[in-house]
Formats: structure tokens, C-alpha cells, sequence
């Protein structure tokens, strides 16, 4: 169990065992890979030196999509296996990943045309496998304005029609952790490798230090695999570069605004003036707007979006939507990703292949760079298929994640999914909740909500300034998803810091005095606890300015 509770004992068994592979790195590529290789049956650990999905893996433009714009790059590869990979990640987990239609509108003078884009989205669907009732329809300028009235008239020709799949990103990567961690996978956040062990002149493990309670524990591994992201090569100089490969850092902006002011009801995909496809999607009663695509050489810790960020998305939303009137100060909220792309000479940010690869030193630490959310499950099948032939005194299965639900995501068939939410919204009343709240709750944890729901009933009665419902999640969190600070809770385990910011604003004592209550926070935790989060709501404000 991904438990904050239990964490000390983790600690403990990870300092007294030999694991046959030790993963550095909690964001969605070290989770694939943690969980491919406990089904295989190998003893695994993983460690991240902030929380679970804090990096880019809590910062992409939340989609699970099948590459489109690599299709305009002629990476055709990358089209068929990422399309075809989307699939396999929804199915696997219904209640974090949905399908959303998208409208590709194209005018006169664009990058695409009736023919161009027709003839795309038809090289698309038969490269990814798309399936026939979500195949790409063609649509008039009527219909397009029909579909999003908001789009711009002037020089409209028509659009093309297709599916791409939504998906809360960090929550996607919690839920591979706890399928993991059920599989007996030991993961710990807020640790951090520190130091490499050497055993033979080969990796042999790590010293990783606690960032919570600042102690010191040594972890041996037969395999150890650097899946860090954006901080890839500063892991590998602890090590040794054996190759000339490095990453370049890109930084993708988005924006939140309230639907009052951009009443958006359809998710478009669009030309910005500059020639850079931009995102638009409506998220609950918000719409999002991304992303840039810059190279980035700041604090890839706190990758924070600048008003240069900020004006070029409102100018690409005022082109596409002329109509709304959004400015500067209708933005709710903001975020930015730090991308890991593995450098490529002379291309600009949006040019550089989405593509991962493997590096080996000759001390043998494993390192996976590169790569996209999308592919996350494949690229751990790659991954783990390289590690168990490092270890051939043991028998071990073969891959079985295609067809492994996530933790929370035990359903057959959509329809059984959809069947599920209306009894979980009629079963909420008989804990004091409405409909919505135990539709929004059985959405969130899918089959994980029995647990959410006993915790609803168990605080009821309880005196507190949180309702019932947010002290249920809070305790789940921590009890089940190894949330410890009140920025965990808000960030990752909810997404409200960008979705529903003001409920962050308004509960953020409330909620950092419930968790240290749990968690046994002294007065001087609690208010670094509570500082840090007060800084977050700064940076997705916006007013942090660029932190370096």
C-alpha cells in the first residue's frame, strides 16, 4: 500500500534488502517501469526526491493523445505506437482517462487545408489503429461554427473532427504507483539518491537521502535505472557519461480561464499566428489554453509561467476566438512543464523528436531519456525487456501490463464504467452527500471510492471548518497515496491548484492543520508546509516572476 503511514517501515525494508532493481524517479516513466517489472515478478524499489509526478509528469497539457503534429514532422513511427498505445492507457484506466472530441479548424492562409487536413487525420487513424466509430469526420465552415461558435469566422473553410483522450496527468501516475505498490513494489517519495554504490566498478545501489526527515540510508540493487526526467544527465554525472547524448530542455506554458469568460464547449486544436498548433480544452466549468514551446534553462524544480509565457497564449486565444474578451487578469491560474527531449543539433524547441531512447554506462546504470506520456507503458515493456537480461540467474515472466487495469480502474467495458458512476452518485446520499459530489468522487477513484466513502462516514460528525467530503479525500490521500503536505494534496492527489484554485486559497490552513494533525507536523514543518503551498498559488497565479 502507498501509504504515509507506513512510510518509516518502507524505509526500513529498502535499507535492509537487495532488490533486484532499484528505479530513481516517480514521475510516469518510473512508474510504468516500476510496475512492468514487479508483474514480471523482479523485487522493486523506486525513489523520487520530490513528490510522485512532481516534475513534468504533474505539468503536461493533460492528454493522452496519439501525435498528430508528429504526423507533420513525418515521425510516422511515433504516430502508430503512441496511437496505438492511447488505447491501451484508456482501457486500462476509465476513470482518469476520457475520450474528447477535437476540432481542427482550418482558414485560408493556414498550415492546413480541407485537403491536407483530410487526408491526415486519414493517414492518422489507419496508423493509429484508431477505432471506426472514432475515425475523423470532415466538416463545412457551418459545421465547424456550429460545433464552437466561438471560432473565427473570418476565412473559416471547415474542420476536421477527431478523438483525442483528456487525462489527469499526475493522477494517472498515482494510480500506476499504487497497482505497483499492491504488487509489492516498495516506492517512496521525498527521497533522494544522493550518491551511487559501486560494487566491481558496476552501480550496485544508492545512498538516498530523506528530504522530510534529513537521515541517510543506503539501497542495494542488481539493476539500478535513472528514469529522473528532466534531471537525466545530472544523475548520469554522478555516475559517468558514457556517450556524447544529452537532453535540451523545452518549457510548455498553459493557462486557465473560467468559462464565464471563455465559454468554450468544444476542445480545438489551432494554428497560433506564429504557425504552432495550440491547444484549447474545457476542463468542468474552466477551459485551458497551451502550449509554448520554449527552450528552458531554469530551475527545473519550479518551471513557472513568465508574462511573456502568458501574453503569447492570450494572443494566440484572441486570433482563434476573437470574440472573447480575456485578459491578463481573467487568468485563474497558470502552469509550466520542463520537457526532457534528447538534443538535437539545430532544430528549434517544437522541431526536437518527442522519441526516447536507452543509454547504458559502462558501470551499468540504465538510463531512459526522452520520451511522452503517452507512451509510457511501451517505453517501460523496453525498458524492463533491457534489465532482465542484466539478470540471468533468475526466471522471470513476461509483460502483462496491456491488459492490467490501474488501481482504481477495474472495469470490462465503458458501459460497466458509466453504469458505476450512476450507482456510486445514488449510493453518495446514503453518506450525506448529493448526486454530483458522489458522481465527482466515483470519477476520480473509480473503484478505489469504497474507501472515500467509509472515510465520509467516519469524520461526518466531526467539528472542523473542512466539509466531510475533503477531510475523506485528505485522509485517502495520505492513507493510500502517500500524500504529505498540504502541496501534495492540493497539486497532485486533486488538481485544484489549477482547476479550483480558490478552494486551495480558501482551505489552505484548514487543510495543512488537518494533514499535520495525521502526520504529526511540528509548528516548524506545519508553517514550511504551509509556505511552500502559499508559494505554489503564487506561481500558477502567475506572480512569482521566473524563479532561477
Amino acid at each position: 500500500m502507498l501509504s504515509s503511514i507506513t512510510r518509516p517501515k518502507v524505509k526500513q525494508f529498502m535499507r535492509d534488502y537487495q532488490f533486484d532493481l532499484l528505479v530513481i524517479g516517480g514521475g510516469i516513466t518510473g512508474a510504468g517501469i516500476a510496475l512492468d517489472a514487479v508483474t514480471r515478478g523482479l523485487s522493486v524499489a523506486l525513489l523520487d526526491m520530490q513528490d510522485f509526478a512532481a516534475g513534468t509528469s504533474s505539468r503536461s497539457t493533460k492528454l493522452i493523445h496519439g501525435g498528430l503534429r508528429y504526423l507533420k514532422q513525418m515521425e510516422l513511427k511515433i504516430v502508430s505506437e503512441t496511437g496505438r498505445e492511447r488505447d491501451i492507457v484508456y482501457r486500462n484506466a476509465l476513470h482518469v482517462t476520457e475520450p474528447e472530441r477535437m476540432l481542427l479548424p482550418f482558414h485560408k492562409g493556414g498550415s492546413f487545408g480541407k485537403l491536407t487536413t483530410s487526408a491526415g487525420l486519414f493517414v492518422y487513424d489507419k496508423l493509429a489503429g484508431v477505432k471506426k466509430e472514432e475515425r475523423r469526420e470532415m466538416l463545412s465552415a457551418e459545421e465547424a461554427l456550429a460545433m464552437e461558435p466561438l471560432v473565427r469566422e473570418e476565412g473559416l473553410l471547415g474542420g476536421g473532427h477527431y478523438v483525442e483522450y483528456r487525462t489527469d496527468d499526475a493522477r494517472l501516475t498515482i494510480e500506476v504507483l499504487k497497482k505497483a505498490a499492491q504488487k509489492g513494489a516498495l516506492c517512496l517519495n521525498y527521497m533522494k539518491a544522493e550518491q551511487f554504490q559501486y560494487k566491481d566498478g558496476k552501480v550496485s545501489g544508492v545512498t538516498a537521502w530523506d528530504m522530510l526527515s534529513g537521515d541517510a540510508i543506503d539501497i542495494s540493487a542488481s539493476v539500478v535505472v535513472n528514469a529522473t526526467g528532466p534531471w537525466v544527465d545530472e544523475m548520469r554525472e554522478k555516475d559517468e557519461v558514457s556517450n556524447d547524448k544529452r537532453l535540451r530542455l523545452t518549457k510548455g506554458t498553459h493557462i486557465v480561464i473560467d468559462k464565464a469568460v471563455f465559454p468554450l464547449r468544444q476542445a480545438i486544436y489551432f494554428d497560433s499566428p506564429d504557425g504552432r498548433m495550440i491547444f484549447a480544452i474545457p476542463r468542468g466549468n474552466k477551459a485551458y489554453i497551451g502550449t509554448t514551446d520554449t527552450f528552458f534553462d531554469g530551475d527545473r524544480a519550479h518551471p513557472v509561467a513568465s508574462e511573456e509565457d502568458i501574453s503569447y497564449l492570450l494572443d494566440a486565444l484572441h486570433y482563434m476566438f476573437p470574440s472573447v474578451k480575456a485578459g491578463r487578469n481573467d487568468i485563474e491560474s497558470t502552469w509550466a512543464g520542463v520537457r526532457p527531449l534528447i538534443y538535437e543539433e539545430g532544430k528549434d524547441a517544437s522541431e526536437i523528436s518527442r522519441k526516447d531512447e536507452i543509454w547504458e554506462a559502462g558501470t551499468g546504470l540504465i538510463t531512459i531519456a526522452g520520451g511522452k506520456l503517452t507512451g509510457y507503458r511501451k517505453m517501460a515493456e523496453t525498458v524492463v525487456d533491457h534489465v532482465v537480461k542484466r539478470i540471468p540467474t533468475t526466471s522471470f515472466g513476461p509483460c502483462i501490463t496491456e491488459h492490467l487495469p490501474l488501481s482504481g480502474g477495474d472495469f470490462e467495458s465503458e458501459e460497466q464504467f458509466a453504469n458505476f458512476l450512476e450507482s456510486k452518485s445514488n449510493e453518495a446520499e446514503l453518506y450525506g452527500l448529493s448526486k454530483e459530489e458522489g458522481h465527482s468522487l466515483a470519477s476520480l477513484y473509480g473503484t478505489n471510492v469504497d474507501q472515500v466513502f467509509n472515510y465520509v462516514s467516519a469524520v461526518s460528525t466531526e467539528n472542523t471548518v473542512l466539509p466531510a467530503i475533503w477531510k475523506a479525500e485528505i485522509l485517502y490521500a495520505i492513507h493510500y497515496e502517500m500524500a504529505m503536505t498540504p502541496s501534495d494534496f492540493f497539486i497532485r492527489r486533486k488538481g485544484d491548484l489549477y482547476f479550483n484554485i480558490a478552494f486551495a486559497k480558501l482551505y489552505k490552513e484548514a487543510v495543512t492543520d488537518y494533514m499535520g494533525a495525521i502526520l504529526s507536523y511540528t509548528e516548524e514543518t506545519r508553517e514550511h508546509h504551509l509556505s511552500q503551498l502559499e508559494q505554489h498559488i503564487k506561481e500558477a497565479e502567475g506572480k512569482a516572476g521566473e524563479r532561477m
